[in-house]
């Protein structure tokens, strides 16, 4: 889910609407996305090599509390409520979307709609990878 709200976000709207693409909402979510990338890949980097520090596994699972929402609401968001007249102006993949009864208006505001409530099930998830990475687990002892 989340890889297909990247691609979109960067080849279906920043890709082909020149208009945004140096809009701030494109720095705030290159930046997120990029300091979460490189902390996440290093962190993969030198857990392989056997000699990761506890600082950067801390990082790794806590700094997304902070980038994941910046990325998201003034970052893709935002640049896509931005993006919508531009579509509208250009009838943006209008003939793709000929043959379906809605217009990619249409779709990329439903997709604004839902996007924050898809976001917070990844959001979710996330603060369980933090859990079982760095915080102590509690098992439940089954009743016999």
């Amino acid at each position: 889910m989340q890889w297909g709200g990247r691609t979109h976000f960067l080849l279906a709207i920043v890709r082909r609407i020149h208009e945004v693409q140096e809009l701030p909402a494109v720095f705030i979510t290159f930046f997120a996305w990029s300091l979460t990338e490189v902390i996440r890949y290093s962190h993969y980097a030198l857990n392989i090599s056997g000699c990761c520090p506890s600082w950067l596994t801390y990082l790794r699972y806590t700094l997304f509390i902070v980038l994941y929402p910046m990325g998201l609401a003034p970052g893709e968001m935002w640049l896509m409520y931005q993006a919508l007249p531009y579509i509208m102006e250009k009838n943006l993949y209008g003939d793709f979307f000929a043959c379906v009864p809605f217009s990619y208006y249409n779709f990329v505001t439903v997709v604004l709609l839902i996007y924050p409530f898809l976001w917070l099930n990844l959001y979710l998830h996330l603060f369980k990878q933090r859990r079982s990475k760095l915080g102590k687990q509690h098992h439940k002892k089954k009743k016999i």
